[in-house]
């Protein structure tokens, strides 16, 4: 063993896994002794870390031992190695992978160059810099073109921008392939949220509603702007009613504007009854 390469049980698991992974990605290497293919991991896992000093941590840990801990990381069979950063589970490989595999899944974890001004532009959009953070993600993915976490920062600022077709072609080019495919689902529904025309006036389409009932294009543009200025409830409203006069209209517009805010408000715990509410009064409508 080496300072690269450490084994870990139960009582030093948090500190030398957990805690150490807020500083440095930890690989944890799930091994037995009646394991053959464990054997044949092992020193490559180590050769590895030894050669890269440092820039990741090898944590070795006996799953027969530890069986809590395996259980715990959701280890079925082994070997496993699971990527640790910041305290949670970003990757992992089944089996002896060859080396070369290997280095491709290490240098995934390793930080990107695009990473320093990834920072600059959330700090930028957070002051409301939004062009500013716009042209840092555009420098960021030029350092790093396949940094998933950069295209869909830039993606996000862009519907800021409501830069619609920019952030669609980028969001359609990882969408099926993204590793963070609740981000992605996300961002498409605030895209068509925004793209449904919702910097819309509320007072003269609520004007048309009251003229006219069945004016369901003012409903659908209503609940758009309802949804962006974030009076959720009252969107749902609007859309559920467009669903009761006509389920089908504009080839189902309203029940698919209705998942897409479900969607949107799904990572949002304090939305959570909200949209099972919706959700019960959509089912109850449809059937």
């Amino acid at each position: 063993m080496t300072s690269f390469s450490i084994d870990v049980g139960v009582d030093d698991f948090q500190e030398k896994v957990i805690d150490a992974s807020h500083q440095t990605p930890v690989l944890v290497d799930f091994w037995a002794e009646w394991c053959a293919p464990c054997r044949t991991l092992k020193p490559i896992l180590e050769k590895l870390a030894n050669e890269y000093s440092g820039r990741f941590i090898l944590a070795k840990l006996d799953s027969d031992k530890h069986q809590e801990i395996a259980a715990r990381c959701g280890v079925r069979s082994i070997p496993n190695v699971k990527a640790f950063v910041d305290g949670k589970i970003v990757d992992e490989f089944t089996g002896a992978l060859p080396e070369a595999r290997i280095r491709e899944f290490i240098e995934r974890l390793m930080p990107s160059p695009a990473e320093p001004l990834r920072v600059a532009a959330q700090a930028a959009r957070a002051q409301g810099d939004t062009d500013v953070a716009c042209s840092l993600l555009v420098d960021a993915l030029s350092l790093d073109p396949a940094n998933e976490a950069v295209q869909l920062d830039l993606a996000d600022v862009q519907i800021d921008l409501q830069d619609i077709e920019a952030a669609r072609k980028l969001l359609g080019a990882i969408e099926h392939t993204a590793r963070d495919a609740d981000r992605v689902r996300t961002l498409l529904a605030r895209l068509n949220l925004v793209a449904s025309g919702g910097d819309a006036d509320p007072a003269p389409l609520k004007a048309r509603i009251e003229a006219n009932a069945d004016d369901l294009d003012a409903r659908l543009l209503l609940a758009n702007a309802l949804a962006l200025a974030q009076d959720y409830r009252q969107a749902l409203e609007q859309l559920v009613e467009i669903v009761r006069r006509d389920r089908a209209w504009q080839d189902e517009a309203a029940r698919k504007a209705m998942l897409d805010l479900f969607t949107l408000l799904g990572n949002e715990p304090q939305q959570a009854d909200l949209v099972r509410e919706f959700r019960i009064q959509l089912a109850r409508t449809l059937n």
